[in-house]
């Protein structure tokens, strides 16, 4: 079991030092075997976190941790990130010319492994042709560029190819039920779903019960104001499904 820590996060925009901060203190506990979602009004912070899990530049942490096992990843790199296990399906995922789909993935997955032991051509194959089968993805896509004129389900689909292909210990899953139609919905969810285990756990990020639905979490979280105000099962999203948030603005 592995176990993902954020601990009393504060974050800002390191391009905006005068700005007040996006995350004013979020503490989440997250292990492999969980499934966690997230929700919450637009602007308080939820993509925010997952970027800064993920180790994305443009933000800084003033305050606070993040860590896997009890070791910190702050000073950690992307790339170093991705290898002790953290894999960020992206809610608007770059299209990169020149670079194939399968490319891309074997890279990834050769990039966790050890130099001397990379994934054969055979086995990353057969398992691209399985895994592409599973969620219904024409054979083509392997040999486009990496998301290059790709649909907004197309580029949902290939952030879920990804991840199961690399495996990862911990997915952070950005609203990729976003711009989904339910038939494109259910075979995401699919491949989520397909993951599940002791070796894994997601934290997904969601505005919509639609979609947990399909994937029934552990635990749902609620944001607001840039930190958790609120934890549940799956009851809490469907209570929200019903109330929205402003019972727990008036509360706060």
């Amino acid at each position: 079991m592995k176990t993902l820590e954020i601990k009393d996060l504060h974050v800002k925009i390191k391009a905006l030092p005068n700005h007040p901060e996006i995350l004013t203190g979020v503490n989440l506990t997250l292990k492999t075997g969980e499934i966690h979602a997230i929700m919450g009004p637009n602007g308080t912070g939820k993509s925010t976190l997952s970027e800064t899990i993920m180790g994305n530049p443009a933000y800084e942490v003033t305050q606070g941790d993040v860590l896997i096992d009890g070791q910190s990843i702050l000073d950690l790199p992307v790339d170093a990130r991705a290898r002790a296990g953290l894999f960020l399906g992206m809610q608007y995922p770059s299209e990169i010319a020149g670079v194939t789909n399968a490319e891309f993935i074997r890279a990834a997955i050769n990039a966790r492994r050890d130099d001397d032991d990379p994934i054969s051509v055979m086995q990353f194959l057969q398992q691209l042709d399985q895994t592409m089968e599973t969620l219904e993805m024409p054979a083509d896509m392997a040999d486009r560029y990496l998301n290059q004129g790709f649909s907004g389900g197309e580029k949902k689909r290939n952030e879920i190819l990804q991840l199961m292909m690399i495996q990862p210990a911990f997915a952070l899953l950005d609203e990729i039920d976003s711009g989904l139609d339910i038939d494109a919905l259910r075979v995401v969810a699919k491949g989520v779903n397909m993951m599940r285990g002791p070796e894994f756990g997601s934290l997904i990020i969601t505005h919509y019960q639609r979609l947990l639905d399909y994937i029934v979490p552990d635990v749902v979280h609620v944001m607001k104001g840039g930190r958790i105000i609120e934890t549940g099962g799956p009851e809490l999203a469907l209570s929200l499904e019903k109330t929205g948030y402003s019972h727990l603005e008036a509360e706060e």
